[in-house]
């Protein structure tokens, strides 16, 4: 998920090599002070936070960056029985039944997992850990609108209509992870026999698709700081609730609005997990990380670092946080088995209906 306009938070579905922050991509069976944290390349965590940690428990945190949060998944797949890791981050609610189907993770109960909310606990073998939420949702750029004397959309069937011709680019759902949950969501939405028609609409009326968040972000929205100055002309994009927040957080000149907004009726609620890697190496130091992953101290340090929210019940999110990025009030939602069942015949038909 995401460090939305400041890291890429796109997930594509393919593979691509691993990248290291460290002096080598793994570790000995000998080296047991060192914890290797697989993730995809929005994983951030402010250094004092990871250094207490580091201190505390004795253990060194090495972090290997594979891309984007399917990328780092379907790496994980192909390495299971070698893993470059002990513990894999990102992996997501649209893509946890591909990786317990797998057998990626092995069950371990964090510490302080009791204190995490019953509606993110997805899996009741407990070999994932709930560490973050936030929601996809269409965003949109409140100069546009207003200098056009227009109403944002609010809805997925507001971006049907006429006025909102040729205005929103959104990812594609094979290869990045916001494409994905738009999808999703728009299933939820229309159920299995509606989707496809609309889509037909929203591709009748113009949506763009592009392979990724960042491009659509940085290159073809009009409201984002990137785009801006790339030139952007699409006044709508598939993006995240949290969004808004890191416009005015990272402006060089800080407004006193956000200059985006959120079309709330559009949004999908996504989960990121963590878990303990079958065959890992350093299982005890994974396990550590597991507990700290859901301690009161990294939840609160994680809002302004990846722009999520906490599952831990307590943890305090930064008023800026809160202010212009509030978690949708009633994102569509999909339970795990039905994501398993449908997700890739839904993104081949998806392909074929609105790429071909």
């Amino acid at each position: 998920m995401h460090k939305k306009t400041f890291v890429a938070a796109a997930v594509g579905l393919g593979l691509v090599t691993l990248s290291a922050c460290g002096s080598s991509q793994g570790h000995s069976k000998a080296d047991s002070k060192t914890v290797t944290l697989v993730s995809h390349d929005s994983w951030a965590v402010s250094k004092s936070v990871l250094a207490d940690f580091e201190k505390r428990s004795g253990y060194k945190v090495r972090v290997l960056k594979d891309g984007d949060a399917g990328q780092a998944v379907n790496k994980a797949i192909l390495t299971k029985d070698n893993p470059q890791g002990d513990v894999l981050f990102g992996v997501d609610n649209t893509l946890l039944s591909r990786a317990l189907d797998n057998g990626l993770f092995q069950p371990y109960t964090a510490k302080g997992l009791d204190k995490t909310g019953a509606q993110f606990r997805l899996d009741d073998k407990n070999r994932v850990t709930p560490v973050d939420y936030g929601d996809i949702c269409v965003n949109y750029d409140k100069a546009y609108f207003d200098s056009h004397h227009l109403t944002p959309p609010q809805s997925y069937a507001d971006l049907a209509k006429p006025q909102y011709k040729n205005l929103l680019v959104t990812e594609n759902a094979a290869t990045a992870s916001p494409g994905l949950g738009f999808l999703l969501g728009s299933a939820a939405q229309f159920g299995d026999t509606g989707w496809q028609g609309y889509w037909k609409k929203l591709k009748a009326n113009g949506v763009k698709v592009v392979d990724g968040w960042e491009q659509a972000y940085y290159q073809e929205f009009s409201g984002s700081s990137e785009g801006k100055k790339a030139g952007g002309d699409r006044p709508l994009v598939v993006s995240y609730a949290s969004s808004p927040p890191a416009e005015v957080i990272y402006a060089k000149k800080r407004p006193a609005t956000a200059p985006t907004g959120v079309a709330t009726g559009t949004c999908f609620r996504q989960i990121e997990f963590a878990g303990l890697l079958s065959n890992a190496k350093n299982p005890k130091g994974a396990k550590a990380f597991l507990d700290f992953l859901v301690s009161k101290e990294f939840q609160e340090d994680m809002p302004l670092n990846m722009y999520v929210y906490p599952v831990v019940a307590g943890a305090k999110v930064p008023a800026d946080f809160t202010k212009y990025g509030p978690a949708a009030p009633n994102p569509e939602t999909m339970a795990p088995e039905k994501i398993a069942a449908d997700r890739d015949q839904w993104v081949k038909s998806w392909t074929s209906l609105v790429l071909k």
